[in-house]
């Protein structure tokens, strides 16, 4: 057994001073707030391990090359060109860098949103879940938990035209064919398998339910884009939310990603069936996507999770700290958001499948992110400041099922900067 001292630590919604927390197998056995010290010294505040929702690991490889005029869809002619030349060695090399960054950043599990499954022109690798095996292996490496989101890919637009180009090498098909890949797959004790529709426009209406009928954590992408609704009401005459409801897809287990451009009858149905929405502001703004209804999708019934999607960013509590920022934008007023519930965001792993994981409480994973109260950033704020001054920056230790992951701002095993530079150079 092992015993943390943190100097602070997030336990039931607040910080505590001097808490004692126990570890043993991996799981943490006693929170004892206000105790004398002893054990291992963590100083500043400890929180929960953070919980990126949403990732597409081979998007790293575009951070400050995509500065692109235009909007959206322009960017995506520059992600697809990247994706079109990725192997299952590189795939590797970068997602191992970047789930190393995200260590770095605290981030103790990863939402994979996975559709990158084939070779050039849709031919299938010897093994066809080859790639989904690369991006397994490289959170084990980098020191992470993981969710493959895997994505059912089958259509271009939403009235349903054929794959083409790079796309090519996302789809299975049908649902039928993607089921019985997915089925295959057979995780570690790291991973979950979950399932993704990839959107509305790339998912058939009438294959969504078997997409939808496979266990565990289910997300889609939601009216991220506005040209996606308006193609969406045209031919199936309803929003995408309305579309996902009448497929049975909406509930506890979903999550919908972005959800950005939503009607009012859609923030409704989402909160009336407790399904979760992942707020990915960094790329949100990033992409000119446009400001999401973080607040009233809360106040409908909708738990929030955060992710950093195409990662021109990697941090979580910028993530959470922008999830109140964009609101502040988008209605001139302050204070919409708890840092209580800007924690509970960035700490969702239910989201992902893990319902032991997310809290500094006896029998849960002993996922602990230490971050300093005496950086240019964070000093003279105390811990009830730090998610509105800290950055991924400021983590300064990292432990994940109760293994030491990173100490004092470095990873323990990769060098990160130059494990990014390496796999960067060999696909740009």
């Amino acid at each position: 057994m092992t015993t943390y001292h943190a100097e602070y630590a997030w336990v039931d919604g607040s910080p505590a001073r001097d808490v004692l927390i126990d570890v043993d197998g991996g799981r943490i056995t006693t929170v004892t707030a206000n105790a004398e010290p002893r054990g291992t010294p963590l100083r500043g505040l400890t929180l929960p391990g953070l919980a990126n929702g949403h990732s597409h690991a081979f998007h790293r490889a575009l951070r400050g090359r995509a500065n692109v005029r235009g909007t959206f869809w322009h960017w995506r002619e520059r992600m697809y060109d990247l994706a079109a030349r990725l192997t299952p060695d590189t795939y590797r090399d970068l997602a191992r860098a970047t789930y190393a960054e995200m260590a770095l950043a605290g981030i103790t599990c990863v939402g994979e949103f996975h559709y990158l499954h084939h070779g050039p022109g849709g031919t299938p690798y010897a093994d066809p879940n080859e790639m989904s095996a690369v991006l397994v292996e490289a959170a084990a490496e980098a020191g992470i938990r993981i969710t493959l989101l895997d994505a059912c890919y089958l259509s271009s637009t939403v009235d349903g035209q054929p794959l083409s180009g790079v796309q090519e090498r996302f789809g299975d098909g049908d649902a039928e064919r993607w089921a019985a890949r997915v089925d295959a797959l057979k995780p570690p004790p790291h991973a979950l398998v979950g399932a993704a529709i990839h959107s509305v426009r790339a998912v058939p209406a009438a294959q969504i339910p078997t997409v939808a009928a496979r266990g565990g954590p289910l997300h889609v992408h939601l009216s991220e884009q506005r040209a996606e609704n308006a193609a969406c009401q045209a031919y199936h005459h309803r929003t995408p939310t309305e579309l996902l409801a009448d497929a049975g897809v909406l509930g506890p287990r979903t999550t919908a990603v972005h959800a950005t451009h939503l009607t009012d009858g859609d923030r409704t149905e989402l909160g009336d069936t407790n399904t979760g929405v992942c707020l990915c502001p960094t790329t949100e703004r990033d992409l000119a996507d446009g400001i999401g209804p973080a607040r009233a999708l809360a106040d409908a019934g909708s738990p929030l999770s955060l992710g950093s999607d195409s990662h021109a960013i990697i941090d979580i509590l910028e993530e959470a700290r922008a999830m109140e920022m964009d609101e502040r934008l988008h209605t001139e007023r302050r204070g919409h958001f708890t840092t209580a519930e800007l924690v509970a965001a960035a700490t969702a792993h239910t989201a992902l499948g893990w319902q032991d994981a997310g809290a500094l409480l006896p029998g849960h994973r002993a996922d602990l992110v230490t971050i300093t109260l005496d950086s240019p950033r964070t000093a003279g704020t105390g811990p009830d400041g730090v998610l509105f001054a800290a950055t991924a920056a400021d983590v300064t230790g990292v432990v994940v099922d109760g293994r030491e992951v990173v100490r004092d701002g470095r990873h323990l095993t990769i060098d990160v900067p130059a494990a990014l530079r390496h796999a960067i150079k060999a696909v740009t």
